[in-house]
């Protein structure tokens, strides 16, 4: 049996033997729906590794060197000891090394280049023998290999080694839609969210968007799970293939009688999980953090009473800081909507029966397919969340980091340049149709903080948020306005009165606006400015030029 609550969407209880076997057989029902899924395929990424391979090390790398059967051939970067007869070594004698590549096309460079001590090393694979390794980043790049010097961690090592040799595949991880990134706009840097997580240091900034490193890119999917826009975004599995998964567990379970269900999410990469009651639904995917917001919200509003993420300790830092960021965000939103905070959260296997007794959510699921952008799932699943609540607040204000909120404008400070509408990437900021006006859209900011980094004069600033009335979200709302500044010849509207104001004030000193007749020239439209410029024979004499406003 079951108990419920009030009303209020939170679910306690407990389930009798009868629902067990039922929870049992409406289980396996939805596992064997699972099993019939397809999911797209992607492309394929390469790697040719010929054996060609760099041991960094000392006298233990000069050892191991000695064992290897071709196809491996070693060369070592010997760090301290001395040479031994037979072995390819090239000394670090105390100069930098930077390494770069992945498998089958490394690249260590020793000191400086163009000095005369400069080195160039290739490599198809290298192993690391040092203490601390050189690549520093928690999830090295395919080929490179750190082992310990006692022999078994030796043995392991030349045996990962000849499996490295040969024509490999991988799929590739991610699509990047550059239009919509938050990282930057008109030479301005903002979100850096994905380079910041990313385990693998794949992800680099060029400015105006970022790149990743297809071959050195593993998969962990953290950055498209803390991306605003969804600009990066999972491709092996697609978002909706996954959310395809989710809702057709769900929905399976519950027409094959389950009760209580609860979904369970753990990365494929740490094995099969453990034995779990009958109402707890594994659901596998390639990384723990491949999946964030939108993926437990939506299962949430498929039915799923919580939402558990099996965390094994295999999550790098970094990657375990934003997946938490995350989920605090989604605790946020659920409490405001009048559910238990924790209904999504991270679990360990000691854990993961005793924590299932905590309060759930109790609605009933929804049917959408999400076949949007992550934003519009997202919506899309709080939307329901809120239309099934009897207890939900109309805005929840959430911590920084989080991809909702609103913007704000100073009016006093504002001149309507329009340089953050130019520049927001989620067009959250619109422009004025008829009259010099700042709109806002608060369903499409991302948060990025783009548009405070362009602004020139520091007007505007943005507040982490979410509405929930989806109307008033997508409403489109006046920030700021001006009364147009008209040409004081023909009349014609081409500024704001602020931005003019601002001209004249900032030029009172210039040497070029000294006389009436130049300052006049400013209040022109440029039909007029030109037409005055040429009849001044004293403008023409002194070869006036960049008179014209930007």
């Amino acid at each position: 049996w079951v108990t419920t609550e009030g009303g209020n969407g939170i679910r306690g209880g407990r389930v009798t033997e009868p629902s067990r076997v039922g929870n049992e057989r409406a289980g396996a029902a939805a596992l064997a729906a699972l099993a019939g899924g397809k999911v797209e395929a992607t492309d394929l990424i390469e790697f040719q590794s010929r054996g060609r391979v760099v041991i960094i090390g000392g006298n233990e790398a000069l050892e191991f060197a000695s064992r290897l059967q071709p196809p491996l051939r070693a060369q070592v970067l010997l760090t301290e000891g001395e040479e031994l007869p037979g072995v390819p070594v090239i000394p670090q004698a105390g100069r930098t090394l930077r390494i770069d590549g992945h498998l089958g096309a490394f690249r260590l460079q020793l000191g400086e280049p163009g000095k005369p001590n400069a080195e160039l090393l290739t490599a198809d694979l290298i192993l690391d023998l040092e203490t601390e390794p050189r690549l520093g980043m928690p999830m090295k790049p395919p080929g490179y290999l750190c082992s310990g010097t006692d022999e078994p961690g030796l043995e392991q090592a030349a045996e990962q080694l000849r499996d490295l040799v040969g024509t490999f595949d991988k799929p590739r991880y991610f699509n990047y839609d550059a239009s919509i990134c938050a990282h930057g706009r008109s030479g301005q840097i903002a979100c850096t969210r994905c380079i910041d997580a990313c385990p693998a240091e794949a992800i680099s900034s060029l400015i105006e968007k970022v790149t990743v490193d297809v071959h050195r890119c593993q998969g962990g999917g953290v950055c498209a799970t803390v991306c605003p826009s969804g600009a990066i975004r999972y491709s092996y599995p697609q978002p909706r293939d996954t959310l395809e998964q989710v809702r057709l567990l769900l929905k399976t379970y519950r027409q094959a009688g389950g009760l209580n269900p609860v979904l369970v999410i753990s990365a494929d990469t740490d094995g099969a999980p453990p034995p779990l009651e009958p109402h707890l639904i594994p659901l596998e995917v390639e990384e723990l953090a491949s999946v964030g917001l939108e993926t437990w919200l939506s299962a949430l509003a498929y039915g799923a009473e919580s939402v558990l993420l099996l965390d094994r300790g295999a999550m790098p830092e970094r990657v375990g800081e934003a997946v938490k960021q995350q989920i605090g965000s989604a605790g946020e939103i659920l409490a405001a909507l009048g559910y238990p905070d924790s209904a999504v959260r991270l679990v360990d296997e000691q854990s993961l029966s005793a924590d299932v007794e905590k309060a759930q959510v109790a609605i009933t699921p929804a049917n959408f397919s999400a076949n949007g952008g992550k934003r519009q799932v997202a919506y899309m699943a709080i939307d329901h969340l809120f239309e099934q609540s009897t207890r939900a607040r109309p805005m929840v204000n959430l911590t920084v980091g989080a991809p909702f909120g609103t913007a704000q404008v100073e009016a006093d400070a504002c001149t309507l340049c329009l340089a953050c509408v130019g520049a927001c990437p989620g067009r959250a900021l619109l422009a004025g149709e008829d009259e010099p006006q700042l709109r806002f859209i608060e369903a499409n900011c991302l948060q990025c903080g783009i548009c405070t980094r362009t602004c020139p004069e520091d007007a505007i600033w943005i507040t982490p948020r979410l509405l929930f009335d989806r109307e008033e979200r997508n409403r489109i709302r006046l920030l700021h306005r001006e009364p147009p500044f008209c040409c004081s010849e023909c009349g014609k509207p081409f500024a704001t009165r602020s931005v003019i104001e601002n001209m004249l004030k900032k030029l009172e000193g210039h040497w070029m606006f000294q006389d009436s007749k130049a300052r006049h020239r400013l209040t022109l439209c440029e039909d007029c400015r030109v037409v005055d410029i040429v009849q001044d024979p004293q403008a023409m004499a002194q070869g006036v030029k960049g008179e014209t406003l930007q």
